[in-house]
């Protein structure tokens, strides 16, 4: 079953990087056109849509609430695997990420990351102010938000999450823009956070919840407002656990 498992994990790793170079020259066009940004999502899109059937990974997306592409919102999902950011390029609505400078420093990836999201080096406290600010101007902009509440991959025990960071939360209240919960179920068992990193076979699935108001939450009561959202997502979590 290892072998089976590098061989995939490997094919894999294939089909990403040259579907990357293919998609690459395609996110040229919203890096050179910045107002264009709406392509962002739309590349994303179809880049995903691509890459889980070639990699011989079905895919799911629940909607369990319409949500308007021509509505802004902040996507929150939990974060156990490195599947969970391209998983994240199903998401219905246009949006760009926010996340960590990690991915900066690969070739050609960097470059377009850069580019075209929010990054962040979560060891800066001028880094981590400087995102939100770059974040609420990314709303004053029209864009719709990826964030991961959690800031990383940083849970020792997968599904169960670790407390939320405020960022998303704060941006939420002081821009009235409502959070919408996401919940990953399975991505920690088909490429967990392990070393080596191993494909498993399995299904990929992604619930959009209802959006989350911000209305009646202040940033005195911030911490009522990330626990909403979290019981949303462990709630889930923990309903396919148990199965």
């Amino acid at each position: 079953m290892k072998l089976i498992r590098t061989i995939h994990t490997a094919y894999g790793f294939i089909v990403f990087s040259i579907l990357f170079l293919i998609f690459f020259f395609l996110f040229l066009f919203p890096i050179a056109f910045p107002s264009q940004f709406k392509w962002v999502g739309i590349f994303n899109r179809w880049w995903a849509r691509v890459l889980f059937p070639l990699c011989l990974l079905p895919y799911k997306v629940e909607c369990r609430a319409s949500l308007s592409r021509k509505s802004q919102y902040i996507f929150c999902p939990n974060h156990f695997s490195y599947l969970d950011i391209p998983v994240m390029g199903l998401n219905p609505v246009n949006t760009v990420f926010v996340g960590k400078n990690d991915m900066e420093h690969i070739p050609l990836f960097g470059f377009m990351y850069r580019k075209l999201h929010i990054t962040v080096n979560r060891s800066s406290l001028k880094s981590r102010m400087n995102t939100i600010i770059r974040s609420m101007q990314a709303i004053d902009e029209g864009k719709s938000l990826v964030i991961f509440p959690e800031g990383g991959v940083l849970t020792e025990n997968p599904p169960q999450m670790i407390q939320f960071k405020d960022g998303a939360f704060r941006i939420s209240i002081e821009k009235q823009i409502p959070i919408v919960p996401v919940t990953i179920p399975f991505n920690w068992i088909i490429l967990s956070d392990r070393t080596p990193l191993r494909l498993h076979a399995g299904r990929v699935y992604v619930i959009f919840h209802a959006p989350v108001s911000p209305a009646g939450y202040t940033l005195d009561t911030i911490e009522e407002y990330k626990k909403e959202v979290y019981m949303v997502i462990d709630t889930e979590l923990k309903r396919y656990a148990t199965r």
